[in-house]
């Protein structure tokens, strides 16, 4: 395969573009829950900033310890060993990381506490947390939930949607880690993973998504009668009908490319619930 060049590798390695949907939420949920004022404030771009380095480490360390079964699951997408030295990566690592997490004291000592934390529980999760089951994919959807909560830290607000949204985030983010590890059992399985598709089969997985799919709608529809936050012209086709989609997929899915096209549409059902936000402004 051609080099793709050292820039191409980072964003490859660090997820760009899932980076900027780390960064669209956060800027997203300060603009439209707490205040269009907050878009230009330095204090939201340095919590995104910080945000998004400590993800991009997190991605990072994870491919560090992943190369081998990466190798298995897609050898086309391995950068780590390849085109940027394992050292390097390393390097990445620790300077995202201890930057992002130097960017959130700067703002306060609670955000850089929890910056700490989110950096070190991904280390963790890379190192051994995911290749246990439930526990690391429960680990993501609590981390991604919690880069929306920042928002929340950052402002105090006490708009209780910044934590309809949180949670929002944990549910779509549970329900897709656990479709990726679907998409990667052959790999997980190769090298001694204990995921839960591994551990309970592809069939009880299913399942299990199931239900956290059907707890969340169920709790999507009385927070939603509880406030009266969206309307019913967005709230039945931008998110029932993505998850009824989802469902159906699911149930038919048995391929690797079903899984990761499962993946790619949990996304597209993140960005519409971001998309929401708007509708509350």
């Amino acid at each position: 395969m051609k080099n793709p060049g050292f820039v191409v590798a980072m964003f490859r390695l660090t997820r760009f573009w899932n980076l900027v949907i780390v960064a669209l939420t956060q800027y997203c949920t300060a603009g439209f829950l707490v205040s269009s004022s907050t878009l230009t404030d330095w204090r939201l771009l340095l919590l995104a900033s910080s945000t998004v380095m400590i993800a991009a480490a997190g991605y990072i360390i994870n491919d560090y310890y992943d190369v081998k079964i990466d190798l298995v699951n897609k050898p086309d997408r391995v950068v780590v060993g390849k085109w940027i030295p394992r050292r390097f990566a390393i390097l990445f690592h620790s300077v995202l990381s201890i930057t992002g997490t130097a960017m959130g004291f700067w703002l306060s000592v609670p955000i850089g506490l929890i910056n700490f934390f989110c950096a070190f529980l991904l280390w963790v999760y890379s190192n051994q947390l995911k290749r246990q089951p439930f526990i690391g994919n429960l680990t993501i959807a609590l981390l991604t939930g919690c880069a929306v909560l920042l928002v929340e830290a950052l402002y105090h607000s006490h708009n209780i949607m910044i934590w309809i949204y949180a949670l929002f985030a944990f549910f779509i983010t549970l329900a897709r880690e656990i479709i990726k590890d679907m998409e990667d059992l052959k790999g997980d399985n190769t090298f001694g993973c204990r995921t839960l598709p591994i551990v309970w089969g592809i069939r009880r997985a299913k399942n299990v998504i199931y239900g956290l799919l059907g707890v969340f709608a169920l709790s999507v529809i009385y927070l939603d009668v509880r406030f009266q936050a969206l309307p019913l012209i967005y709230f039945l086709p931008a998110l029932f009908l993505p998850l009824i989609v989802l469902t159906v997929r699911l149930a038919r899915a048995d391929t690797i490319r079903d899984f990761y096209w499962l993946s790619q549409w949990c996304k597209l059902i993140m960005l519409l619930g971001v998309a929401s936000m708007a509708f509350l402004s």
